[in-house]
Order: structure tokens, then sequence, then C-alpha cells
């Protein structure tokens, strides 16, 4: 099964045609990020078939050059916001590892899905596209992924991203939920959470590769 067949259904409707509609339309009329070659990148770098974690974020970095159309990954050139920087602590911390390198390609391509609900956002505006229809879409990836594969890691972080989990209704996967790795709830049990190594685990235990973090 392929993103392509998966996707098919939803991207043959009108709600679909809508919503490239406004996308085109909004980066037209303003600048808006990822560049728009990179907003399916999460989708690119991480076939359906290897597809073994889902990280959830809620839209893109909002400033320039930021934003590579994974969730929580930025481009090599900027500095590491403060959510990415908090991941790299509690990764230290859980295996030990010293991330440098804050595109998280490398980790998509191993089969973790950064999806962010809103694939798009005006410059400097935060969660200015939430209202053009993503989550419809972002949605009906969640749904697909829990019904047509098992043993898949859903990882939720923060009360956005754990709304996502009435979506997920098959028992055959691993939730994690801690709270959001942002400097206003890092110290609410985001720290010492040690989410890398409990995906490991299960992986291991599910006889699958584990991710080389």
């Amino acid at each position: 099964m392929t993103w392509k067949e998966i996707l098919k259904p939803i991207k043959e409707t009108q709600y679909f045609e809508q919503l490239w509609q406004k996308v085109n339309e909004a980066y037209a009329a303003d600048q808006c990020f990822p560049p728009k070659k990179e907003i399916f990148r999460a989708l690119e770098l991480t076939p359906f078939e290897k597809l073994k974690v889902v990280i959830i974020g809620q839209d893109p970095y909002h400033n320039v050059e930021q934003a590579n159309g994974l969730c929580f990954s930025v481009s090599e050139n900027v500095t590491a916001p403060p959510s990415l920087k908090n991941i790299f602590k509690e990764l230290q911390d859980d295996l030990g590892i010293e991330r440098t390198k804050k595109d998280l390609g490398d980790w998509a391509e191993q089969g973790v899905l950064l999806l962010n609900a809103t694939l798009t956002v005006k410059a400097h505006e935060p969660n200015s596209h939430k209202d053009l229809g993503w989550e419809r879409l972002t949605n009906f990836i969640i749904q697909e992924i829990a019904e047509r594969k098992e043993n898949v890691v859903f990882v939720l972080w923060g009360a956005f991203a754990q709304k996502k989990e009435e979506l997920i209704h098959s028992s055959s996967h691993f939730i994690l939920k801690s709270p959001h790795p942002s400097p206003f709830s890092v110290y609410k049990g985001f720290y010492g959470s040690k989410p890398f190594s409990a995906i490991n685990d299960y992986l291991k235990e599910k006889g699958l590769e584990t991710i080389s973090w």
C-alpha cells in the first residue's frame, strides 16, 4: 500500500480541490512556510509500508527558513527552537545521544512520520492556517494508519496532540503520551518521560527494527 493509493479517495473530493486552491492563494498573497515543495515532505520521506512511529505536531514553525515539512524539525542553517532543544535534552538524558542535527529527515527515513495537523502557516503568525481545512486531511491520514497497520507507536506530546487519540480506534498500537516539550510544559512531565527508549523497547518487543535516534 502506498500513500498515493491511500490518499486517492480524499484527493479526488471537492474538499481537497478547495483546500489546495486556498493554499495556492495563501502562498500567492503572503510569505508562507514551509516552501511549497516541502508541504508533503513528511509523507515523501516516510513511505506507508516503512512507517513505525507517528509524532504529531500542531503547525509548522513560522519564522524564515525554519519549517521544512516535518514537525519539530528545522533546517540546519537556523537555530534550534526551544521545543526541539528540549527534545534533544530528553534524548540525551534518555539514551545518552547528543544530537546536533536539527533536520529530522533521518528519523523520517527510518519510519517516523513527523506529521503536523496543519501543514502550512503564514510567516510570523502561528496557527494562521488552522482554518484552511488541513485537519480533515491529516485526521484522515491518522485514521488510515490506525486502521491499516498494526503495532504503530503514536507519540502524543501535549493537549493538542492528545485530542487525536480518538482517531486511533485499533488496540493494536502503542500510544505514548506526555506533556509538550515547549518551555511552558517541559517541566510538567516531558523531562524524564524517556520516550525514545520506550519507542525502541516496544518496536523490539514486536520484532521490528528500532530507530537510530
